[in-house]
């Protein structure tokens, strides 16, 4: 494992500005302008919001990284569905735009998640944002659920965390790593199930979005294999749209946040193929390892 970050609280590690500074002081998330809510394992506050590994690209490791430009990616995301002429508004500020087709989106931080009632005991179904469509008539007329993540850190940063706050350099790589295994125990599976839960409501006409960060979606593609059919967004459907961070920008800026692609298919063909890989190593591929590792013991041939 070997991991270097790449943004602190929203700015390069080294950055001398005051914004910088201020951020780094304040422990604030200048993405959605509070205190920075990624923690450590012994509950410190974390500030990384992209790392980078030895040989590979930049990858945002925070969902509110994804939440730069006052919510970018939901704006985009509306646009898409809806059409770039429908008045976007965060949470339930109807100030903002009153009359004509409005979409409102809600989620934790802005107007508050929209829950379902518990089945059977358990805790309510929700999904991180939904983007309400409402007409002329302030009448419900289509809706999309939106579900934003990006990639866990594995290992320990902690050292790297205290030089940058510290206002030192830090040399070389820490011991932190990607928690690539996260694609398959819990997002897949949660996206499958969410997917199911939305094909059931009449007014859901466009299915689930998915927005991550390039990386992730490129392991999620390796995982169910390059075979799935192209949909247009439609009911029962579930589309993946992907962003990166931009180059590197002057002391005192932040990166930009950029769309890379979407690809959308349906709920029943990422179930079909979780469950039926078809990106699979060769057959005995672990007898051949277990006779490999045999063989520095003395075991066989």
């Amino acid at each position: 494992m070997a991991l270097k970050i790449v943004e602190f609280f929203g700015y390069e590690p080294g950055d001398p500005s005051a914004e910088a500074q201020s951020a780094r002081q304040d422990l604030r998330c200048p993405f959605i302008g509070v205190r920075c809510t990624k923690t450590l394992s012994d509950g410190l506050v974390s500030g990384a919001c992209t790392v980078r590994q030895a040989t590979s690209e930049p990858i945002i490791c925070c969902p509110k990284r994804l939440y730069a430009g006052s919510y970018q990616i939901l704006r985009e995301t509306a646009a898409s569905v809806f059409g770039e002429d429908v008045a976007f508004i965060l949470g339930s500020d109807t100030s903002v735009a009153t009359g004509g087709r409005r979409v409102f989106a809600f989620g934790s931080a802005v107007g508050g998640e929209i829950k379902l009632p518990p089945i059977e005991g358990r805790g309510g179904f929700f999904v991180d944002w939904i983007l309400a469509l409402v007409n002329e008539k302030g009448e419900l007329e289509d809706f999309v659920a939106v579900e934003v993540q990006s990639i866990d850190t594995t290992g320990n940063y902690r050292q790297e965390r205290e030089d940058y706050l510290k206002g030192q350099a830090f040399a070389g790589y820490s011991e932190a790593g990607i928690n690539w295994e996260n694609v398959n125990k819990r997002i897949l599976p949660q996206l499958i199930y969410k997917g199911h839960v939305l094909r059931r409501e009449q007014l859901c006409k466009k299915g689930l979005f998915f927005i991550c960060p390039t990386p992730v979606y490129q392991r999620i593609a390796q995982r169910i294999g390059g075979s799935l059919a192209k949909y247009h967004p439609a009911p029962g459907t579930l589309t993946f749209r992907w962003y990166d961070v931009g180059p590197q920008v002057p002391s005192g800026q932040q990166r930009e946040l950029c769309f890379g692609d979407q690809f959308t298919t349906t709920v029943e063909q990422v179930a079909y193929a979780f469950l039926s890989p078809g990106n699979m190593p060769p057959e005995n591929s672990y007898a051949k390892a277990i006779r490999a590792k045999l063989r520095t013991i003395g075991i066989g041939e």
